[in-house]
């Protein structure tokens, strides 16, 4: 079930017995401390720990088994899509709820994806934020309500278009839609830095892409990754 802003009000009591355990994901200390502040102000929500990058959050997600992970996206070491795959792999009772800036970014499509509950914008009032870890928490999704629309059709349109980027051969399956993109201009010839800037990424987010790819290609380098997709036509 898909609830967008106070429409969860219409869904059933989410009032539980113990608070809920919640662990924050962000490279901003500053910020961390003022949600772990704002939250702690409400009984039902518990702070379990706080990580500066994916790999930070997925130590601390094995040793404190939080119940709903606020995960930001643009981070340094690895950023919150990659994390939110590999916790829902490690964790897949975990809930991801992506606390993000921007609200159309091509990230948030991606960690969808890649398995978060929804997401929620950095600037929204607290009580929607605790609102919005109590619906994620009780196995429903919670999108941003200003672009929840949007993003159903963006969706709808993705999933038209899919076939024909992965039902081409089986390793493109493998790919998100970020890394399908990388690999696209990687095929071109262009450097991390050209296609961060291409991108709107960091370079060290494309580095952290490109580690996957290397990995899902089972190639020892981007030349191989590049021939190879050039071969399946990902250009």
């Amino acid at each position: 079930m898909v609830v967008a802003g106070a429409a969860w009000r219409s869904q059933p009591d989410f009032t539980m017995s113990a608070p809920i355990k919640t662990l924050l994901v962000d490279d901003q200390v500053l910020f961390r401390e003022a949600i772990s502040t704002l939250l702690s102000l409400d009984s039902s929500i518990e702070i379990v720990g706080e990580a500066g990058n994916g790999v930070e959050a997925l130590q601390l997600a094995a040793k404190s088994q939080p119940q709903v992970v606020l995960m930001d996206l643009r981070m340094p070491v690895m950023d919150g899509v990659e994390a939110t795959r590999r916790l829902r792999a490690a964790h897949p009772g975990m809930r991801v709820l992506v606390l993000t800036t921007f609200d159309l970014e091509e990230e948030v499509f991606d960690v969808l994806r890649a398995g978060a509950a929804g997401y929620i914008l950095k600037d929204s009032p607290s009580a929607q934020l605790v609102e919005a870890i109590k619906v994620v928490n009780a196995g429903h999704a919670y999108l941003q309500p200003s672009v929840a629309g949007r993003v159903v059709a963006e969706f709808k349109r993705l999933s038209k278009a899919a076939p024909s980027i992965h039902h081409a051969d089986p390793l493109l399956h493998q790919l998100s839609t970020r890394e399908a993109d990388i690999v696209r201009l990687l095929a071109r010839g262009m450097s991390n830095k050209e296609i961060a800037v291409a991108l709107f990424l960091t370079e060290g987010t494309v580095k952290n892409h490109m580690t996957s790819i290397l990995e899902k290609f089972d190639a020892p380098d981007r030349t191989t990754v590049a021939l190879r997709a050039r071969d399946l036509g990902l250009t």
